[in-house]
């Protein structure tokens, strides 16, 4: 417990400054696993303005509140994680100084008192050179009530998660309003008399509210469809998926034959059962089968039933997956493992729509529509041999090509928060989402296992991750990052390239430079003349010029003024 009148002493912050890390190869900001940005304070206060004409001021507020109560969640999780040894009051600066750090605001604290046996917490701290004053001078005008709300909402957040105890600041003055000074107090808040009131700002606004409702009423309808309700079958924008998509959606309602290729782990059977749920037969059976997984002296009898007496051990009838399937659909995964006598038996079917149970002599009519699915080329099995050309031709005639999912990369953030909350309610518990960082190596992952591997590694990311904590990279990759990997690859191709470089123009240069030497050309006369063809190729740009030579357009300009002159 600290008290004074004083300011308090806070901690170094090297190992704050030690998490922060410039990638200008990629243009990128991090602050350890979360990725940053730098903003112009004019571009803020603008965007300010904005929000509060549009919304008005006290729903504005609110929301500028929740933009800091989001960024204090992360910096809470940074303390812990970089501070693990620290005092609980010296940890607990962390916050203060991220302020600091970031140039929001200079974070003086003069009374911090933190009792957690007790449930006890008290603090006080003076605000200066807070940005969101800066825009109230600049932008906006001084206000009628405190103005650093985003501060504010950071410094409820921060404290609430560090602590693990609903904490709530009020800002008593506010230089934005005209005050001397910004001053905040921080109690538990069930000690502010207003509480409830003020926990209503970090309420999402109720526009929001009324864009969840309807959300809620999508997710509502979608779960009636016999489809399992968690199946990520419309989860995706990338052109390459939602064209899929959409043949798939207008081949759903016909009883056409189809047959979806794709690699292993792209999701061909959720499609197939989206399929099924679009199509008239919705209310109707969907049977899958693995065609790969029965034996091939099994398939027939599996698909197809089985007749008393067929051969040893067959003591009954037996119904096979297609009548169980009547009147609704059947989907064959991996169809190019039928056996002979199991392809003559499902052309039977699909051209006659009758079957015969193994070891019956009386045929049956059957009503089942076929999906049927492969990760390999039909066309070559036809080929070699393994499969029937009729049969290729008669489930060929609607195909639809699954993209695998490094080709639709800018879905991955979708199909992983999916995952994540599907896996969150399995495991009880709440984790506070991807870190930068982590997303970032999920996308620059190929994924050579598609759309199952990436939903194992998410279920990996939510079990090693603790509640309240955000997946990290490391949660989701073993010891091989996918980043270090990517840039990897990028700086052997740049060392190819060098390499080439020198291995070939390199001796162009060096017979240059014997031509000058040999002619007594001076090295000012051809820099000139270098100058002279640049600029006479690029039409007199100087910019491009520039270009073209490797220099800056002020380097470019100070060589050809010297020239003149």
């Amino acid at each position: 417990m600290q008290d004074s009148t004083q300011p308090l002493p806070l901690p170094g912050r090297q190992d704050l400054l030690d998490q922060i890390r410039f990638d200008l190869e990629h243009g990128k900001i991090w602050l350890k696993e979360q990725r940053s940005l730098l903003l112009g304070l004019s571009a803020m206060g603008s965007f300010r303005k904005e929000i509060i004409t549009t919304m008005g001021q006290e729903r504005a507020k609110g929301f500028f509140m929740r933009l800091g109560y989001y960024s204090g969640l992360k910096d809470a999780e940074l303390a812990h994680e970089v501070r693990p040894d620290m005092s609980l009051e010296e940890a607990f600066m962390t916050g203060p100084q991220m302020h600091c750090l970031r140039g929001m605001v200079k974070a003086i604290p003069i009374c911090l008192e933190v009792d957690l046996e007790q449930q006890h917490f008290y603090a006080e701290f003076d605000w200066e050179n807070s940005f969101e004053v800066e825009i109230c001078q600049t932008i906006l005008g001084l206000l009628e009530e405190p103005a650093c709300w985003i501060l504010l909402g950071y410094a409820c957040s921060y404290s609430s998660h560090f602590l693990g105890m609903e904490i709530q600041f009020r800002e008593l003055e506010c230089r934005g309003k005209g005050d001397h000074r910004c001053h905040i107090v921080g109690k538990p808040a069930h000690e502010w008399d207003d509480h409830e009131e003020f926990r209503e700002l970090f309420r999402e606004a109720p526009l929001i509210d009324e864009l969840y409702a309807l959300q809620s009423q999508i997710a509502a309808l979608e779960e009636r469809l016999p489809v399992s309700p968690d199946s990520p079958t419309t989860i995706g924008s990338a052109p390459p998926f939602t064209s899929a998509l959409k043949m798939i959606d207008k081949g759903s309602y016909s009883d056409m034959t189809m047959l979806l290729l794709g690699e292993t782990g792209t999701g061909k059977e959720v499609l197939a059962r989206r399929i099924h749920s679009m199509s008239p037969r919705r209310d109707q059976p969907f049977v899958a089968v693995n065609c790969a997984a029965i034996p091939p002296e099994l398939i027939e009898s599996e698909l197809f039933g089985v007749q008393k007496g067929a051969f040893t051990g067959a003591t009954q009838n037996r119904i096979g997956r297609f009548e169980r399937a009547q009147n609704g659909t059947i989907f064959l995964d991996e169809v190019i493992e039928l056996s002979p006598r199991a392809q003559a038996a499902l052309l039977r079917v699909l051209q006659e729509g009758e079957l015969e149970r193994v070891g019956d002599t009386s045929t049956r009519n059957i009503d089942v529509r076929v999906v049927a699915a492969t990760n390999e080329s039909l066309e070559q099995a036809v080929t070699e041999g393994r499969f029937r050309a009729d049969l290729f031709y008669r489930i060929n005639a609607y195909t639809v090509i699954i993209p695998p999912l490094r080709e639709r990369k800018d879905d991955i953030p979708l199909l992983a928060d999916h995952f994540k909350k599907r896996y969150e309610a399995r495991y009880k518990k709440t984790t506070m989402g991807f870190t930068s960082r982590a997303l970032a190596a999920l996308q620059a992952y190929d994924w050579p296992g598609n759309i199952r591997e990436l939903e194992n590694t998410i279920e990996r990311g939510v079990i090693l991750t603790e509640s309240k904590h955000s997946i990290s990279e490391s949660d989701l990759f073993h010891a091989n990052s996918p980043l270090d990997d990517a840039n990897q690859q990028q700086l052997n191709q740049k060392n190819g390239c060098l390499e080439s470089v020198k291995a070939g123009d390199l001796n162009e240069v060096d017979q240059l430079a014997q031509s000058a030497l040999e002619n007594n050309i001076s090295l000012n006369e051809l820099e000139a003349a270098i100058l002279k063809a640049a600029m006479d190729k690029n039409d007199n740009n100087v910019s491009q010029a520039a270009r073209s030579l490797g220099l800056t357009r002020p380097a470019m300009a100070y060589r050809l003024k010297n020239r003149v002159d």
